[in-house]
């Protein structure tokens, strides 16, 4: 049996349409499932479909938080709460083609631990989020060593490898770095997106930029040594200063210089506020770990009915 986990944020209007388009695909191919339905403190009538859905579907387990702890949060609620051999992510609007489901399912069957879904075209993204995509992707690139290009939170994995992801503690996640840290025999599958089955983007440029921090200083200290190499660099020009004011002193030609000490300071002066926000930064993820508070909290549960058959039985 694999688990389909769907993080479900105000997707009432089409996550009953969603999980039956999935579910009868499941089915003509003859594939054993369970649904983990993660409402993310939805404020529309998600929930109310998701219980509907508990009572009309088999193996369906619908999970709601109560209240809005982000996708991330949703997706390690569904990962904790799948009990299948293996664990499939996907986004509930559809993007994620599930036709690429049975292809993923005889990957892993064939020993891949990991079967990611890669983006080879971002479908109807709009040209700013694909370049600040292409920018934060290079950039991770580099300062983490992880290459995610192209990556997606659609994926396939391994109990073993969802064990292993399960291990780590920290509260502040970024499901791509995580699944990608782990490790394992892995399998690049691309996909295009396709276009969404009703509804818009969760996704605001503020949150983005939100993941983007939390990402880079989830997986790299780089950011840090910056601030030790712009107080090298400073102290070298410091000297060099120090020299060539001594110099002038002596030989009698020192001048006011005004321009050059008020350009000085607000050059220090916002090397040092760039500085401190970046060890502010370090410090608040720091603070938010040592709270120890859970990543997610649980406000009630719909399953379908244990006496109920399993999705499809096999010969």
């Amino acid at each position: 049996m694999i688990s389909i986990v769907m993080p479900v944020y105000n997707e009432g209007p089409h996550i009953e349409g969603s999980v039956a388009t999935v579910h009868a695909l499941l089915l003509q191919h003859g594939l054993d499932a369970q649904f983990v339905l993660v409402d993310d403190g939805s404020r529309d009538d998600s929930w109310a479909a998701l219980t509907r859905l508990s009572q009309s579907l088999p193996g369906i387990k619908a999970i709601r938080l109560s209240r809005n702890f982000g996708k991330e949060a949703a997706l390690c609620a569904g990962l904790e709460h799948a009990d299948g051999q293996a664990c499939l992510v996907m986004d509930s609007d559809l993007q994620h083609p599930p036709e690429l489901i049975p292809r993923m399912v005889a990957l892993w069957r064939e020993g891949w631990d990991v079967v990611e879904g890669v983006k080879a075209h971002r479908g109807q993204e709009g040209g700013v989020y694909k370049l600040g995509a292409r920018v934060f992707y290079r950039l991770f690139h580099k300062l983490s060593g992880f290459d995610l290009s192209g990556a997606s939170d659609f994926k396939l994995m391994d109990r073993k490898a969802v064990e292993a992801w399960r291990s780590m503690k920290e509260r502040d996640t970024f499901f791509r770095g995580m699944s990608a840290w782990v490790g394992f025999k892995r399998h690049r599958l691309p996909f295009v997106v396709a276009s969404r089955v009703q509804g818009t983007t969760k996704w605001s440029p503020v949150k983005l930029g939100r993941l983007f921090i939390s990402a880079i200083s989830a997986f790299s200290s780089l950011p840090l040594q910056i601030v030790t190499v712009m107080g090298g660099l400073f102290f070298i020009g410091a000297l060099g200063m120090a020299v060539q004011t001594l110099y002038t002193k002596l030989s009698g030609h020192a001048d006011d210089g005004f321009t050059t000490v008020i350009l000085l300071q607000l050059i220090i002066g916002s090397a040092l506020m760039f500085s401190l926000g970046i060890i502010g930064t370090y410090l608040a993820r720091i603070y938010d770990e040592v709270k120890g508070r859970p990543r997610y909290l649980v406000s009630e549960t719909s399953v379908s009915p244990a006496v109920t058959p399993p999705i499809s039985t096999q010969e």
